[in-house]
């Protein structure tokens, strides 16, 4: 019998379900195999409009059934369920062994419109494909929050190595990108040199540049291809992209226009279109020297440091880089600053399974939109293969009292502004209802959304007010709509204001 929550369903706490998913997922039994594959731990919840819920997991009923099919075409088969959202710890299988169907078709025979989905499946048999058949059927796909994906990561550590390995060694006959194609009449020579040896050394990998073994290590990571009839290994897009000597004569919208308006008319602008891996350092060697500058007196000796913190905008300057969507012509990366704020602009909407929510609450969990360029940033200890930066964006308020960012979609661009100062945000921030606060509940909105969430007492004893004085700061900021709530009663313990 399915059981009752204490909300409904329009008023629900997704984290809620995501972490129901996570211990359902952990009873899966496994299935009896001589071959040493292992198969994944998979957990199922459904959510129905009146607040009730039903949860499944993998080998419940019979061994071998996926927790999707057991809880949809088993224990749900008479429900309708086209208002219910469904929530699974793994991207489900596109297809299996006739007669049995993929989970995906059972997801969208059954009329769901929204799933929430814990991690890609890396096996070369889904990879991707089940969250994009889902929405191919107008399914909306959200993935769980990064948190959640570590536990499931964590349980399912065997599973993924292997699924991992299947995918590298898989051979698809799916068509190649521009980008993984490699390019005729190119070899090795159309690479930069200094971006090579950066790599090799950052990397920390026993190769030099000309080695054909390297060239060999090239081509397993998709940056080159080897011609057997020619008998040399060609670059592909990516490589050009990461290594070429000149990327833009390939691809004119790789590059990061960048520039400073110090105003009265005083612009000092700069272009970065070096081969993708030498642009970090470059853009933050320039950031260096055109920002202002303030004494940093903590230590015995006073020096000169930026009024901004260069990590925070070195981590998303990268993912910029990292994530944007390269197949957008005409459409460049952007940095942009002034007195008020620091503008940063990459071309292409967030994935799809991505919400601009799970960006502004810096929740957004792991999906790469360019793996090749992912791992080679992530081998130079450039960034994690797998996220997006978000504690370093949420760190600003409480480690260096500065306004949080926000992410908006100006199409074609995904655009994160970061105001300067407390006093910027009224200015530059596109809640229009940030106006109606005063300069104290403004510094109280910053915390709650560095935090994510937090109660009137936590509230109250943060900044030092009566509870009386935080009641009257949440609630102003509730009514605006700038916070939300975690559905609870107002005058239950648990009750927490949730930022937007």
């Amino acid at each position: 019998m399915a059981k009752k929550t204490t909300k409904k369903i329009e008023g629900f706490d997704p984290k809620k379900y995501m972490k129901l998913a996570v211990d359902v997922m952990r009873k899966s039994i496994a299935e009896k195999r001589t071959d040493g594959k292992v198969n994944p731990k998979v957990g199922a919840v459904l959510v129905f409009p009146d607040g009730t819920y039903e949860t499944a997991h993998r080998g419940e009923v019979r061994e071998g059934n996926h927790a999707e099919y057991v809880l949809i075409e088993r224990k749900c088969i008479s429900k309708d369920l086209k208002d219910a959202v469904l929530f699974s710890t793994l991207e489900p299988c596109v297809k299996r062994s006739p007669p049995k169907r993929g989970c995906c078709t059972h997801v969208t025979s059954a009329r769901i419109k929204t799933i929430y989905v814990g991690i890609e499946d890396p096996d070369p048999t889904v990879a991707g494909e089940g969250i994009r058949y889902m929405e191919e059927k107008g399914v909306k796909v959200i993935m769980f929050d990064r948190e959640f994906q570590k536990q499931i990561e964590q349980v399912n550590a065997a599973f993924l190595k292997q699924a991992t390995h299947r995918a590298k060694v898989a051979k698809t006959e799916t068509k190649v990108s521009e980008f993984k194609k490699s390019i005729p009449r190119a070899d090795i020579s159309q690479f930069s040199q200094e971006a090579l040896s950066k790599f090799i050394e950052e990397a920390k990998l026993k190769y030099k540049p000309k080695d054909k073994a390297f060239q060999s290590f090239l081509a397993d990571i998709g940056v080159m291809h080897f011609d057997e009839k020619a008998n040399i290994y060609r670059p592909t897009g990516m490589g050009i992209l990461l290594f070429g000597e000149n990327p833009r004569a390939k691809f004119k919208q790789a590059a990061l226009m960048a520039h400073v308006d110090y105003g009265d008319y005083k612009i000092e602008p700069a272009t970065f279109d070096q081969p993708l891996v030498l642009i970090p350092d470059l853009v933050e060697e320039w950031l260096k020297k055109v920002l202002p500058l303030s004494k940093d007196t903590s230590g015995f000796k006073r020096k000169d440091i930026p009024d901004f913190p260069i990590d925070v905008l070195r981590e998303v300057i990268i993912n910029a880089i990292v994530h944007r969507d390269y197949s957008i012509e005409g459409a460049k990366s952007a940095l942009e600053i002034d007195n008020d704020k620091i503008i940063v602009k990459s071309p292409g909407a967030p994935m799809p399974s991505i919400s601009l929510d799970q960006l502004n609450t810096f929740q957004a969990p792991s999906v790469s939109r360019n793996p090749i360029i992912t791992y080679v940033f992530g081998l130079m200890d450039y960034v994690e293969e797998k996220g997006f930066g978000m504690k370093a964006l949420r760190s600003l308020n409480d480690k260096f009292k500065l306004p949080l960012p926000e992410y908006e979609m100006k199409n074609p661009f995904l655009t994160l502004t970061f105001p300067r100062t407390l006093e910027a945000v009224k200015r530059v921030s596109h809640h229009t209802a940030i106006k109606e606060l005063n300069n104290d509940e403004l510094a109280g909105y910053e915390w709650v959304k560095s935090k994510g969430e937090a109660t009137k007492k936590g509230y109250a004893k943060h900044f030092g007010y009566e509870e009386r004085k935080a009641s009257r700061h949440l609630s102003k900021m509730r009514t605006l709509k700038l916070l939300g709530d975690n559905g609870e009663k107002l005058n239950s313990p648990n009750f927490k204001y949730i930022a937007k």
